[in-house]
């Protein structure tokens, strides 16, 4: 097998909503600190990528929403754009738009990499944003960069594609993205969504029409621990 493709660009911490917020990019730095101190970025292949561009934006998120987004990054924005921006959860910040951007364009180049098999597998460590929705800003999440790799293996021929999400949140914004697409199953393992955000996820979330039976959503209990975590994965994921 090819190494992994390691999607890296110290602009993705510009993705920053200040340090107060529990999104911090700092988590990403030491990630990548920490993993190239143990030699595990020893020898692969590092790609910086470009910003995802509107065009690609679109196969997920919403004209209105883009600009949306662009409007309140600028540097001198005061006001309201709605979309769900400018909240405790997501507030604007000078930039915000082309540090989603980056973010996302690098998850699209890891799965652009993969759907055309110049390497077997791609990594993008600051991905993930899964909250994400067509057309607002959600759980921390501009651009959902998850459910924009998705949509760029479909458009490069990839026939079906199976997306595992272990956050200990449900993976709704991948899901509603592709609630209708039988080409596409999600499976998200979570905490039930009776005691946490962002309240969905139950079993009976299962897809609609052609698409019956391709979104997999196992709620966990408050306090599961590794056992049973695993024991649930690996009953269902397989």
């Amino acid at each position: 097998m090819s190494q992994p493709l390691l999607i890296w660009d110290p602009g993705m911490l510009r993705y920053d909503f200040g340090d107060a917020h529990p999104l911090h990019p700092l988590r990403w730095e030491l990630t990548w600190r920490l993993a190239a101190s143990l030699g595990v970025t020893a020898g692969l292949e590092l790609v910086a990528p470009e910003p995802a561009d509107d065009r690609v934006l679109g196969m997920v998120h919403s004209a209105d929403y883009i600009g949306a987004v662009r409007r309140a990054s600028a540097p001198d924005w005061h006001g309201s754009v709605g979309h769900g921006l400018g909240t405790e959860d997501n507030p604007v910040f000078p930039g915000m738009h082309e540090a989603a951007a980056l973010i996302a364009g690098g998850s699209v180049v890891a799965a652009r990499a993969v759907a055309r098999r110049d390497v077997d597998r791609a990594i993008n460590i600051a991905g993930g944003l899964h909250h994400a929705m067509a057309d607002h800003a959600s759980g921390f999440c501009i651009y959902n960069d998850a459910a924009l790799a998705i949509a760029t293996l479909l458009a490069e021929g990839v026939h079906k594609v199976a997306y595992v999400d272990v956050d200990v949140h449900h993976g709704d914004g991948v899901q509603r993205a592709f609630y209708d697409d039988p080409r596409v199953l999600t499976i998200s393992l979570h905490e039930t969504p009776l005691s946490l955000w962002p309240g969905t996820g139950f079993v009976t979330e299962s897809g609609r029409g052609a698409a019956a039976g391709t979104a997999v959503n196992i709620p966990l209990p408050v306090g599961t621990g590794d056992s049973a975590w695993l024991r649930a994965c690996s009953a269902v994921v397989p």
